[in-house]
């Protein structure tokens, strides 16, 4: 694909900002854990900044490699059970022993009783496994899981290259719009000001006065809402990258458009099967409940395992003497009390469910890329359509304000024309996001956010 904007490429499509009543169930990627301490200077964010940070401090990510952290002890403990297990034990005891209840014979006249006397013993076990199939499929299974997390991790990172990259975006397109609104309001100030000139030299009537000063109105209450909207913005960007509260940020990057991803349908289908982390992630889960299978399967059968041990042993450290012993077992299941046969139907369910799991996934993204091309192809006309009604609203402007200040027009037309502005310019800022959003979705169907995004700020860690 070609590089083009950074917005372009990491927009994340669908995921609009929750409302501030949806607070306490926000998702963990729209969230951030705080670091550091707010600066008395206002920090000049890019989108790189953004996304970096997120990368460090979004909740969802940081979850996601503890649960890779989790997958990796498990995995240790599987694995436990097939290499060697060695411990040592130093101990003394002062005994006195009935040797009748031990079985030894004695003669006549010599005490049952021996004792009291000192043991000390130090020695050294060994156990290890020779033949487990039940320990060996447990292994390969945890091996999986660990792997699926792998991919977990990087399909949460890929959703908060996107999450964070789109909330700078919503903001910026925010803060385009809170722009025009302020234009707008420099507009109707100024034709306030002509209508009130212009009446006042007798070219027209009181209405034309009441009809700008409604206008002014209304563009005061427009650029109002912009700025509550653009603030709203702002701090769901700063609680997604984890700002510490209170930090007063700019944004460095503006408004732009972008360059559409040259690639065909079949090669992003090709590229979502092979790339996408959740996709592969669902596919190392079958291969772990497929192990898990094999694993209880393996119960029934014959294990094999040795122990050994080797230490010292005497009546004081001095005269201990070394011993050992060595013994191999063969262990035979008999009958479980259909314990076995229970695990088993448990396992096979969870497999069905993982397979259904990933082909549903698998589906799903064919629906995603198909989607994402269908917003692609729309996002592209609508910014045709977008930047020639900005272009001809503006000029439509010009002409009833020269028709307004000759005299041979109303403002009632300037009104109408100021409103045509007001809407195209709304219409041009929504289709470049949209677009936007329709490019992050394809993306995030392919499952190459980070990648995308590290190619083009040169580096992300």
């Amino acid at each position: 694909m070609r590089s083009g904007s950074l917005i372009v490429i990491l927009a994340l499509a669908g995921s609009a900002v929750p409302t501030r009543a949806a607070s306490q169930t926000l998702s963990p990627y729209q969230r951030g854990v705080p670091a550091g301490t707010p600066t008395a200077e206002p920090l000049a964010l890019t989108v790189a900044d953004a996304v970096k940070r997120a990368l460090e401090h979004n909740l969802g990510l940081i979850l996601a490699q503890e649960r890779l952290g989790e997958a990796t002890g498990a995995r240790l403990q599987a694995l436990s059970e097939l290499l060697p297990n060695a411990n040592g034990r130093l101990s003394t005891s002062r005994q006195k022993i009935n040797l009748e209840a031990f079985g030894f014979p004695l003669p006549a006249g010599f005490p049952a009783v021996v004792g009291p006397f000192n043991v000390y013993d130090a020695r050294v076990f060994v156990s290890q496994s020779v033949f487990d199939l039940r320990a060996l499929n447990d292994a390969r299974a945890e091996a999986h899981n660990l792997a699926a997390a792998r991919f977990d991790v990087k399909n949460a990172r890929d959703i908060v290259v996107l999450v964070s990259a789109n909330a700078y975006s919503q903001a910026i397109a925010t803060g385009a719009r809170l722009d025009a609104a302020r234009a707008q309001m420099e507009t109707a100030q100024a034709l306030a000001r002509q209508a009130a000139d212009l009446k006042q030299s007798g070219l027209v009537a009181g209405i034309e006065v009441l009809r700008a000063d409604v206008q002014l109105d209304t563009a005061r209450q427009r650029q109002t809402a912009a700025q509550t909207d653009f603030e709203h913005s702002k701090l769901q960007l700063a609680r997604i990258i984890g700002l510490p509260p209170g930090q007063a940020f700019t944004l460095a990057d503006p408004i732009r458009e972008s360059a559409f991803p040259d690639i065909t349908l079949e090669q992003a289908m090709e590229r979502a099967y092979q790339w996408r982390g959740d996709y592969q992630a669902a596919l190392e889960r079958v291969r772990s409940a497929e192990a898990s299978l094999r694993a209880i399967d393996g119960e029934s059968m014959p294990s094999v395992r040795v122990t050994a041990d080797y230490g010292g042993i005497g009546l004081t450290p001095s005269d201990a003497r070394a011993t050992f012993n060595v013994t191999g077992a063969v262990n035979v299941p008999i009958f479980q009390g259909g314990k076995t046969r229970g695990r088993h139907a448990e396992a096979e369910a969870t497999l069905r469910t993982r397979r259904a799991e990933a082909d549903e996934l698998k589906a799903g993204l064919y629906y995603d890329v198909q989607n994402a091309f269908l917003d692609l192809k729309s996002g592209r006309e609508q910014l045709q359509v977008a930047n020639r009604t900005r272009d001809l609203a503006a000029a439509q402007l010009t002409q009833a304000r020269d028709r307004f200040a000759a005299g041979v027009a109303g403002n009632i037309e300037v009104v109408q024309a100021q409103e045509a502005v007001a809407l195209a310019s709304d219409q041009y800022i929504s289709a470049v996001f949209t677009s936007n959003l329709a490019a992050g979705n394809l993306v995030r169907a392919l499952g190459m956010a980070e990648d995308v995004a590290r190619q083009y700020m040169g580096g992300i860690r």
